[in-house]
């Protein structure tokens, strides 16, 4: 079974979006998909999604209120995918020795942008701009990596 595992920093704003993301296309695709996220730091460990986070997911059909940060573990080296959100995620994962990286913003026409973390946006506009380019590079990455 293929398995993707989303990965930011701290694992409360944009990998929990795109782990919701994911698996609401595959439950709509009714693609047999192991999906989880993580952050590459520990700061939120057991921490729920940020409330932004929370409300731009729910605003989209997407639920990720009961989803919990956790830091990524040497465990997680089965998952066939393991997908950076942003240049520095993809480095760390690299020097933390994991393989089959790839990034996020390689897909949906983003030419390889980095997903920006929406804690450095004034305001919620980001979470919709975050959300939005995840639901669009996901979309693609789903179909040429997934299907």
């Amino acid at each position: 079974m293929k398995s993707i595992l989303f990965v930011c920093l701290g694992n409360i704003c944009r990998s929990p979006l795109a782990e919701g993301i994911a698996r609401k296309i595959a439950d709509d695709y009714q693609l047999a998909v192991k999906i989880d996220s993580a952050g590459t730091g520990h700061w939120h460990v057991g921490e729920t999604p940020c409330e932004n986070s929370v409300k731009v997911a729910h605003m989209n059909g997407v639920d990720i209120q009961n989803l919990r940060a956790r830091q990524i573990h040497y465990n997680d080296t089965g998952f066939s995918h393991i997908v950076a959100m942003d240049r520095q995620n993809y480095q760390d994962l690299q020097d933390l020795g994991f393989k089959n990286i790839y990034l996020i913003g390689d897909y949906g026409n983003l030419n390889g942008a980095d997903i920006p973390d929406p804690w450095f946006f004034n305001g919620f506009e980001g979470f919709h701009k975050v959300y939005a380019m995840l639901e669009q590079s996901i979309q693609e990455f789903m179909k040429k990596e997934i299907v």
